[in-house]
């Protein structure tokens, strides 16, 4: 609502007062104030009492800006009464639920495709040349020579026959003792196969003649018969008093045995003896070792133990002698230091 508030030096005269008073859109108008003029207040409870005396008297109080008329003995504002306010709306009804759509329908599998075709074969190859053959050559010193091909095209090739630790030797004539990669010679007489050396390896209870390590390099060692009686390789053995009789057998009897068993040379010359070792049996005259340590007879005897006792205290071996033709068996105190001849098994 809008008021009109009104000055102090307000003259009623013949003046027009316009109020307006507004209600939403409409506009009431006031016109005419009598010749008496219209009272000004400063506030509303002040104003006089309305009685028939001052029937249509005029009031305008400042405090609330309103003008007051005396009617009917009770003052009316001239101000038109603020309009009621509209009521709200009715609030609008929910809307209807909406229905459930149909579910579409799954959609049908592919066909599976046709299987490709096999693609055609291929061309066979073509044939291989012819291979060459090879041939091998003994060289007889523990190697071989293997020669492929003919001509400018042919590979030869040295290889090992067979290898005792580091070193190539020949199986159809040595063999390798590989406790310790020594090669010995071998040699078959007769139905045996006996070694073409003397023992070398070192066990408790054998010795180098002298004590020199020089004479085991070149007689082998020298063994009590406890030792002898283990002291061969796999494969071979420590031969029989019988054994030793089979190879006089073979070698053409104990009465020229010596001479065709021992070395050619390193025998000390003796008139009218020839040594000609002529099945390469090679015994060497090692000597040997007494019980109380002394050597003797190196370059005139070789003595070789048997594994057949005698007694507890003694053992039967093979003895040959620079003076004589013949191969001895005889007993001999087992402390005793003699060679070794293993034979195979």
């Amino acid at each position: 609502m809008r008021k009109m508030r009104l000055g102090l030096s307000f003259v009623v005269a013949a003046v027009s007062v316009l109020l307006l008073v507004a209600c939403g859109d409409e506009v009431t108008e006031i016109t005419e104030v009598n010749e008496t003029g219209m009272k000004v207040i400063e506030k509303g409870e002040d104003m006089p009492k309305c009685t028939s005396e001052n029937e249509g008297a005029l009031v305008y109080a400042l405090d609330s800006a309103t003008a007051y008329s005396c009617v009917n003995r009770e003052w009316t504002s001239l101000n038109g009464k603020d309009g009621q306010d509209g009521k709200d709306g009715a609030d609008g009804k929910d809307g209807a639920k909406g229905e459930k759509g149909d579910q579409g329908e799954q959609g049908k599998q592919g066909e599976k495709g046709d299987q490709g075709k096999q693609g055609p074969k291929g061309d066979d190859g073509n044939d291989g040349e012819d291979g060459t053959g090879c041939s091998v050559e003994d060289t007889g010193d523990g190697f071989a020579l293997v020669t492929c091909g003919e001509g400018e095209n042919a590979t030869i090739m040295k290889i090992f026959k067979g290898m005792c630790g580091e070193t190539p030797y020949n199986p159809a004539t040595h063999f390798c003792d590989f406790r310790d990669s020594t090669i010995y010679k071998f040699i078959t007489i007769g139905t045996q196969t006996w070694m073409a050396e003397n023992l070398n390896f070192e066990t408790d209870s054998s010795y180098c003649y002298n004590d020199s390590a020089k004479y085991c390099s070149k007689y082998g060692r020298l063994y009590a018969w406890t030792a002898a009686m283990t002291a061969c390789p796999s494969g071979w053995h420590l031969p029989t008093e019988e054994e030793f009789e089979t190879l006089f057998s073979a070698v053409g009897g104990q009465s020229t045995a010596g001479k065709m068993l021992k070395s050619a040379t390193g025998w000390t010359a003796f008139s009218g003896i020839t040594n000609e070792d002529s099945f390469a049996f090679s015994a060497l005259p090692a000597g040997d070792r007494e019980p109380l340590g002394y050597y003797g007879y190196e370059g005139a005897r070789a003595h070789f133990w048997s594994s057949t006792e005698y007694s507890s205290l003694g053992a039967y071996g093979m003895h040959l002698h620079d003076d004589d033709d013949v191969a001895n068996l005889s007993s001999s105190h087992k402390h005793v230091g003699f060679s070794v001849r293993c034979l195979q098994d």
